[in-house]
């Protein structure tokens, strides 16, 4: 049974609290991820931001030039073990809103996955599959 550790993407692009919200809304956009953990200084998971919580920023006024990550994340970040069977996790994607789920060991943030990587574990499972039947 394939873990979460088997897919997780392991570079994964994270900000702190008291990061300017426009900086992490301009890294949501350069890298085309849809979230992005919330980290404290040790890699402790402390949040997630996601695309849907900076979406209020079309309808801050000028305070939103000082306002943080803090102000729009959401605590506790639903994560994941890294041993944690990608059935549960996939069980989890499914019945949620959720697009990504942030992979910690010990509480500290050690990966990401995302719907398109369990779409690419199903395609390279098949290929495999496949390829084992020539």
């Amino acid at each position: 049974m394939l873990k979460a550790r088997d897919i997780m993407i392991k570079n994964v692009v994270s900000v702190k609290k008291d990061t300017p919200i426009f900086e992490a809304a301009k890294l949501l956009v350069e890298h085309n991820i849809s979230g992005l953990p919330v980290v404290e200084d040790d890699m402790t998971l402390a949040g997630i931001l996601s695309e849907k919580d900076v979406v209020d920023l079309f309808y801050e006024s000028k305070n939103a030039e000082k306002k943080t990550v803090n102000d729009y994340m959401t605590e506790p970040a639903v994560h994941f073990d890294e041993n944690s069977d990608l059935a549960n996790i996939c069980d989890f994607l499914q019945k949620n809103i959720f697009r990504r789920v942030p992979v910690t060991s010990n509480g500290k943030l050690i990966g990401i996955i995302s719907v398109k990587d369990v779409l690419n574990a199903v395609l390279q499972l098949r290929q495999e599959k496949v390829g084992s039947t020539d």
